[in-house]
């Protein structure tokens, strides 16, 4: 099996990216993580990338055109499929014109619901019964992709958002894989 490059954009702890890793270290997954870009300098995520001794960009995504800053690297590291992990930003036109249909994202709500920031929050204030986490292709418009994979667990009456995001997470290393698998599967 001839593995896809991917890159994957992190801006925080990484826990997704470990577990993708992790997954991706197993010869008949259909990625290799061959890059990571990330836009916070202080992100714990790092760490796993020199653990493993992955290729890591730092971006400003504050500075100007830093979106050719990213496509340099993804052509530089010959990148075919793009993972967001916990990027908190924006992923711009150039970018989702230039990899339709070859970027996925994991989002901690059941799509369409709560797209966007501060989804625990709403998700508590709404007096949701259920929840769970997307997988989803990343289009133009914020959370708006093709659905790939949904998991969904029950609330209970004590959940509060610090319960909700490590059930949710724990969804997500689930279906993170399970989403890039069912991708190159339909390919």
């Amino acid at each position: 099996m001839v593995k896809k490059k991917t890159c994957v954009f992190i801006s925080g702890k990484g826990s997704n990216l470990k577990n993708l890793i992790n997954c991706s270290r197993d010869k008949n997954f259909p990625i290799k993580i061959s890059l990571v870009i990330c836009n916070n300098k202080n992100a714990y995520g790092i760490s796993y990338v020199k653990k493993y001794q992955i290729p890591y960009v730092f971006i400003d995504t504050n500075q100007k055109n830093y979106e050719n800053k990213i496509l340099y690297n993804l052509m530089k590291y010959k990148i075919s499929f793009i993972c967001l992990a916990g990027y908190m930003k924006i992923i711009s036109k150039k970018i989702v014109n230039t990899y339709k249909k070859k970027i996925i994202n994991v989002h901690p709500s059941l799509l369409p619901k709560f797209k966007g920031l501060n989804t625990f929050t709403r998700i508590l204030e709404n007096k949701e019964k259920k929840t769970g986490c997307t997988v989803h292709y990343v289009n133009n418009k914020l959370d708006d992709g093709e659905i790939i994979v949904k998991k969904i667990f029950f609330l209970e009456k004590n959940d509060n958002e610090k319960t909700l995001k490590k059930k949710t997470q724990i969804l997500e290393y689930r279906a993170f894989p399970e989403a890039i698998i069912k991708v190159f599967r339909n390919c």
